[in-house]
């Protein structure tokens, strides 16, 4: 058996974390979704598939689905050492994922790696 993928929840400097306050927010039935869904990040990695997960055109960051009647959306990035970084989390209203969410998920994977240079 393979070694699985670690994930890392993004924390700003002061020490909070969007993604895992997104998920806490929600109600036990939609964080189970998405427990479950991470689970499967951390088992298939890379290797998850498009129903589960898909690159944004034009940007680093991936899109987790996670699907049913509130369309979630975690947003990440896989990082050297068999990590994914999550670094935003949206509940999904429209047919198109917003820009401006991914915008945001983009920033914050581009003040890790200034944070994480060395």
């Amino acid at each position: 058996m393979s070694i699985g993928w670690k994930i890392i929840y993004w924390e700003s400097k002061r020490g909070f974390s969007p993604v895992y306050e997104f998920i806490e927010k929600l109600e036990e039935k939609q964080q189970t979704k998405i427990y479950n869904s991470l689970e499967l990040l951390e088992e298939y990695g890379p290797q998850i598939g498009s129903s589960h997960s898909r690159k944004l055109k034009g940007f680093d960051v991936r899109e987790l689905r996670i699907l049913g009647s509130n369309n979630l959306r975690i947003f990440y990035v896989a990082i050297t050492g068999r990590s994914f970084i999550l670094l935003h989390g949206i509940k999904k209203k429209n047919q198109k994922t917003p820009l401006k969410e991914i915008k945001i998920a983009q920033k914050r994977f581009e003040k890790y790696l200034a944070e994480n240079a060395n």
